[in-house]
């Protein structure tokens, strides 16, 4: 509802009565009541005169004041847009720089992760032949166990069993260098995530960034999206330079550029330890079967030639046995003309008186029965040398037949047991890893 204002009485307007003071001046009543001030011509005029001149002073005044406004809406708005242009092409100068170093960040990110996957690649390889080195390993090991059950004297430390602790020997330090280049990959690969990790997130704050600054470079005087944010002037304390901005940027580029080599270093080095470590055990796989095939057939001569003593000395016992049983046969053929030597000496020892004469048949009987003694002593010393040659050609025999069964044991081992294990020792592909 309208407030209303209370009727109330205004107070009454009081009028001076202009005077005319000075030289020409009158004064008087024009009408009885009423007070009034005539001015003379002169007057009149320069009252005039100063209206005049008050309002062309005015007039020019307000002229030269519109023409200032205008001449400064004018200079202000060109100025405005000047300003408006120069920040415009500054931000688009901006977005440049930042395009640039963002398809930068970007590259460098997709290197880091083509890079990484490589790596992550040769490290698949390194475990794949670390995993292949448990083969050799076990059957370098398995062959020295069974080279132990060896029999006498054929349990020996030969060029073979030298081939196969060196081998073993071998197989150890190149799975500790496998262990160390696997730690060393796994690093790196790290390495490699932070890296790419803090490139990401540079390039999204790029991206964001310049997302931001396209907007603002779209805006103009008829945008309708523009507001009036008084307190935007303000930097912020956290706000960067340009100049630290690049290197920020360029630091991390530099540190990712230097993992990324770094990663790539490490892959060469990769690719030449697992070539040289498969060529290595596989040279050191072909000096251990050529050690084996040597010793096989050292081992093959060698019971071939003591088949052969074996087979002689048989004979030989056979021929020593019959010389034995002819010496014993000859001491017996002897024993009866000594019989009959002593038989006559005997009885003619009886002989009457003089007929006990030492005549020649006397000196024939005795030296007969000492040509039969001497050579039944020749016989039976010739006996007991043929009875000792026959027991130490048994004693041989025996000898041989364990030494042919210990070099057939030996043959079997190295032959059908160690050799034939062997035919499992992994490819070269293997060893690289590759499969």
């Amino acid at each position: 509802m309208a407030q209303t204002v209370p009727p109330c009485e205004l107070p009454a307007k009081e009028y001076e009565v202009a005077r005319n003071t000075g030289a020409y001046t009158s004064s008087g009543l024009a009408t009885a009541g009423f007070r009034t001030a005539k001015y003379l011509l002169e007057e009149w005029f320069q009252n005039c005169y100063a209206r005049y001149h008050q309002a062309f002073a005015d007039r020019d005044q307000s002229e030269r004041q519109r023409h200032e406004s205008q001449q400064l809406a004018s200079e202000t708005q060109a100025l405005a847009q000047r300003t408006q242009q120069d920040s415009t092409r500054r931000v688009g100068e901006r977005l440049q720089d930042m395009h640039g170093w963002k398809s930068e960040m970007q590259r460098e990110v997709e290197a880091l992760a083509a890079e990484t996957d490589l790596l992550l690649a040769q490290k698949q390889r390194l475990e794949r032949a670390l995993d292949a080195t448990e083969v050799p390993f076990s059957i370098a090991t398995d062959n020295l166990q069974c080279r132990e059950r060896r029999q006498h004297p054929n349990l020996v430390r030969d060029y073979v069993e030298t081939e196969l602790l060196k081998e073993a020997e071998l197989i150890r330090n190149i799975q500790e260098l496998l262990k160390r280049t696997i730690m060393q990959a796994v690093s790196q690969i790290r390495l490699n995530r932070e890296r790419k990790e803090t490139c990401e997130m540079d390039w999204s704050d790029k991206v964001e960034a310049y997302n931001i600054d396209e907007t603002c470079g779209r805006y103009h005087s008829q945008s309708t999206q523009v507001q009036a944010h008084p307190h935007s002037t303000a930097f912020q304390e956290s706000a960067s330079t340009p100049e630290t901005w690049a290197k920020f940027t360029q630091d991390n580029l530099c540190r990712a550029q230097r993992e990324r080599l770094a990663s790539a270093n490490l892959r060469v080095l990769v690719d030449c330890i697992l070539r040289d470590t498969s060529e290595d055990l596989r040279l050191q796989c072909d000096a251990v079967n050529l050690a084996f095939g040597r010793r096989c057939e050292e081992l093959e001569d060698a019971r071939h030639k003591l088949q052969q003593h074996l087979h002689k000395t048989l004979r030989e016992i056979t021929d020593q046995e019959h010389n034995v049983a002819a010496l014993k046969q000859a001491i017996k053929d002897k024993e009866a003309p000594l019989r009959v030597a002593q038989t006559r000496l005997y009885l003619r020892s009886h002989r009457p008186n003089v007929e006990l004469c030492r005549d020649a048949a006397q000196f024939r009987l005795v030296s007969e029965v000492e040509e039969l003694n001497m050579s039944l002593a020749a016989l039976r010393e010739k006996l007991l040398e043929a009875e000792q040659s026959l027991r130490n050609l048994e004693d041989t025999h025996m000898s041989l037949e364990k030494d042919i069964t210990a070099m057939t044991n030996s043959l079997f081992i190295d032959r059908q047991k160690c050799m034939a294990h062997r035919t499992r020792y992994p490819t070269i592909l293997q060893l690289a890893g590759y499969q």
